[in-house]
């Protein structure tokens, strides 16, 4: 497949066994503008995975030759950082659990949405080693001290609820990215499942009353059918 790159694309290792799923994966993500390498098995998988610098890992559960879970276990084991995502039939609580014990980032049960795997793979890009963490997030003239816990626009306080703050975070760590429902509902209220519940809507209408409605240009914006934005 033909892959153009942007500037600001991520190297992408997908190891997936099953040609049809690895083809639809790695369309995907270079309609999103990343590069793609596969591989069809654990052991090579993993091989790879050593080998070479990449951004992100995409490892499916059930491979040939070595597991999702061995692969991702030795990974660790050996030193690998690289941010990794579980994808698997295999979606309940238990197997989810699993997955992130053994030092995946992220997890997410098939069948999925192609913005949904997009934006969960974008998201593991933009973490960084402890060693690089930053206490300070901005997003325009938007600013959040995480120590401090003080959030200003153009040098005007903010004051948010916890959950609002906790909000606003996740979405600053990911500004510029679509931050889908489901991510926001794992990552920020800790649910592995819809409430089928407004929430999501009631603190995001909060929230955008505090850090948009005094300004001219909104920050936090909706994109229709697949989740939020807040403009970098």
């Amino acid at each position: 497949m033909l892959q153009t790159v942007q500037e600001d694309a991520m190297h992408v290792l997908v190891i997936e066994d099953d040609i049809e799923m690895a083809s639809f994966i790695e369309k995907v993500l270079v309609e999103a503008g990343h590069r793609v390498d596969m591989a069809t098995d654990g052991d090579s998988g993993l091989a790879l995975a050593r080998s070479s610098e990449f951004d992100a890992l995409v490892v499916d559960r059930m491979l040939p030759e070595k597991d999702g879970l061995t692969l991702v276990k030795e990974y660790r084991e050996a030193g690998g950082k690289t941010p990794t995502l579980f994808l698997s039939a295999l979606g309940d609580v238990q197997n989810r659990v699993q997955g992130l014990k053994v030092g995946a980032d992220d997890y997410l049960a098939k069948p999925f949405a192609p913005a949904e795997l997009a934006a969960r793979v974008e998201a593991l890009g933009r973490r960084l080693p402890v060693e690089q963490q930053i206490t300070v997030l901005k997003a325009g003239d938007l600013e959040m001290n995480l120590l401090t816990r003080k959030v200003t626009r153009a040098g005007q306080k903010i004051d948010l609820q916890p959950r609002e703050f906790r909000l606003l975070e996740y979405l600053m760590r990911h500004a510029g990215q679509v931050v889908t429902r489901t991510m926001l509902l794992e990552k920020v209220w800790d649910y592995n499942f819809d409430p089928q519940t407004n929430v999501i809507d009631v603190h995001i209408s909060r929230l955008r009353a505090k850090i948009d409605k005094e300004f001219d240009e909104p920050l936090l914006h909706t994109v229709r059918g697949a989740g939020y934005r807040l403009q970098g």
